[in-house]
Formats: structure tokens, C-alpha cells, sequence
């Protein structure tokens, strides 16, 4: 039997180096908040029916916040994202009326998340428009778009392939989390063994050096707001499923805002070039837990946007001074 050398086990990166510091203080952080919840909430909140429960209401966050993640790895930033959700139930919701068939109608939801997607990058790639104001304005369009496809009124839904993406389960698991498990290893493949995904990562890091190496930084950015609109539009699709109607602003509105916490929070630089799909989720799980808990202590709503604005004020505080600690 061989044996390793000292200096092979040496080389050998230690389960801090595996995991990250940035991650293992998210885990540290998310079974502190476990424990005060439990300990608060012992009757309820560790039930199997609360755990599924939090695993849904996270379903919608996870899929924007992973998209929102390579969005800032890449240098930009998508205020628009709650937008696009409502835009793409409304369009569903329409297309399923028109012509009867769910999966015309999903393709339809789609379809307009990608093109509000594009047009975001379009806006900020020839416009030139920075990320945060034409995704602040298209947050606003959009919205009023949603508004105006039915005059601010949700549109029901009849369908029995989406009520099952809705509320159908699969080893005693709902179809919703599967498909939130699916998006994550997708974008987690995407990221570390694709080009593309390694060449995003470079062109936030130093998109002057990236140009040079010849990446199409202009066709990487329309492409990255189009997959951020895909991946809107497919966290709309689960709450059409979920509330069988096409909803202008209901169930979509702050999404932007925890989508950003949550990447943040997982350690995605707003300078680009850093970022993992990993603590996005992390940071997701936090958020989930978090607003769960708080609803079954009867926290009021208001100190619930509280809590979020100031974790997201406190994840850039702390980022900031790491870097400032890095030197960077």
C-alpha cells in the first residue's frame, strides 16, 4: 500500500479550502438561525410539513437569485427581475386562454422573458446605459406592461399540467423543488466547467484584459440579461403553477430585492468577477428561513422588511471589508 509524501499531503486543500470561507460562515449563520427558530417554534418549525414549506416559498427566490449571481459575476446588475415575472404569468396566462394549450402558453412566458431579458442588455450594450438605471426603468416598464395586459386584473388559469408544476409532488418531494435542484446543477455546470461560464467570470474580473483576450464582451452581456430573463420567466411559470392565474405584480413584487440580497450575500462582488451558484443557494436558505421563522413568531410585516433591507446592507458592509482587508 503507497502512501502520499508530505509535501502531496500538503498540496492537498483542507475542507475550509473545499467549502470557503464565505460559505462556511453562511453555513455557520443559517444553523444559528435553525437553532433561535427551533428553539422559538419547537412544535413547528423542524415538522416535515414546514421543512417542504420553506423548500417552496424558496423555490421562486432560488431560480432568480443563481441568474442574478452571474449576472453581478459578470459586472452588471438586474433590478428588473420581479418585472419579468409578472410580465411572464400575464403572458402565459393570455396565451393559454388564445389557444388552449399549457405548453403554448409556457413557451409564450418564456419567450418574453428572454426578450425583456435582451432588451435589457441591448439597452445597457449600445444604449451605453448603466446596468442599474435601464433595469431600473425596465422594472417599471415592465411592470406597467404587466398592468396593462389585462387592466391590472390577474387572468385564471385552466391547465392541468401546470397545476401539477404547481402543486404535484415526486417522492414525496414537490415538482417545484426538483425543478429549483435541476436549475442549480445546470448553472452550476454552466459555471465552473464551460467556457462561456469561465470567460463571464473573466470579464468581470477585468474586462479590459477579457476584451484583449478576445471575448465578445457586448454579445456575453446581451446573452447573460437574456439567460436572467430566461430564468424570471421560468420562476414565473412556478408561481402561474402555483396560483393557476397570470398575476401583474402579486407574488412578484421585492423579488428584485432579495434576489440581489441573496446573491450578495452569497459572496457575489457588485465589482464582478466573483460569485458561486453554491452561496447563492446559501444565501437563499438564509432568506427562506428567515422570513419563515418570522412568520411563525407572528413577526409584523414591516419589521420582515427590515430584516431584509439590513441583511442586505450588512452582506456589502462586510464585503467591503474583506476587500478593504485583502487590499483590494
Amino acid at each position: 500500500m503507497t502512501t502520499a509524501s508530505p509535501a502531496a499531503r500538503r498540496s492537498r486543500p483542507g475542507l475550509l479550502a473545499r467549502i470557503g470561507t464565505q460559505n462556511l460562515s453562511l453555513l455557520i449563520a443559517l444553523v444559528v438561525l435553525l437553532a433561535i427558530f427551533g428553539v422559538l417554534r419547537p412544535d413547528v418549525f423542524f415538522s416535515w410539513r414546514n421543512m417542504v414549506n420553506i423548500g417552496l416559498a424558496i423555490t421562486i427566490l432560488g431560480i432568480l437569485a443563481m441568474a442574478q449571481t452571474i449576472v453581478i459575476v459578470s459586472g452588471g446588475l438586474d433590478i428588473s427581475v420581479g418585472s419579468v415575472v409578472g410580465l411572464s404569468t400575464m403572458v402565459l396566462a393570455v396565451a393559454v386562454q388564445t389557444t388552449g394549450s399549457v405548453g403554448i402558453g409556457v413557451a409564450a412566458g418564456l419567450a418574453a422573458g428572454v426578450l425583456a431579458g435582451a432588451a435589457n442588455g441591448v439597452a445597457i450594450v449600445y444604449g451605453p446605459v448603466n446596468a442599474v438605471i435601464a433595469t431600473l426603468g425596465t422594472m417599471s416598464a415592465f411592470r406597467g406592461l404587466a398592468y396593462i395586459i389585462n387592466n391590472g386584473n390577474s387572468i385564471p388559469i385552466q391547465g392541468d399540467a401546470l397545476r401539477l408544476l404547481g402543486t404535484g409532488t415526486l417522492i414525496g418531494l414537490p415538482f417545484a423543488i426538483w425543478l429549483l435542484v435541476v436549475v442549480m446543477i445546470v448553472f452550476m455546470i454552466f459555471t465552473q466547467k464551460t467556457i462561456v461560464g469561465r470567460n463571464i467570470y473573466a470579464m468581470g474580473g477585468n474586462p479590459t484584459v477579457a476584451r484583449l483576450a478576445g471575448i465578445p464582451i457586448r454579445r456575453y452581456q446581451i446573452g447573460i440579461y437574456a439567460m436572467s430573463g430566461v430564468a424570471a420567466a421560468l420562476a414565473g411559470v412556478v408561481l402561474a403553477g402555483r396560483t393557476m392565474s397570470g398575476q401583474p405584480a402579486s407574488g412578484s413584487q421585492g423579488l428584485e430585492l432579495e434576489a440581489i440580497t441573496a446573491a450578495i450575500l452569497g459572496g457575489a462582488a457588485l465589482q464582478g468577477g466573483k460569485g458561486t451558484i453554491v452561496g447563492a443557494m446559501l444565501g437563499v436558505l438564509i432568506i427562506g428561513v428567515l422570513n419563515n421563522g418570522m412568520i411563525l413568531t407572528s413577526v409584523p410585516t414591516f419589521y420582515q422588511l427590515l430584516a431584509k433591507g439590513a441583511l442586505l446592507i450588512l452582506a456589502v458592509v462586510v464585503q467591503e471589508r474583506q476587500r478593504a482587508t485583502r487590499g483590494e
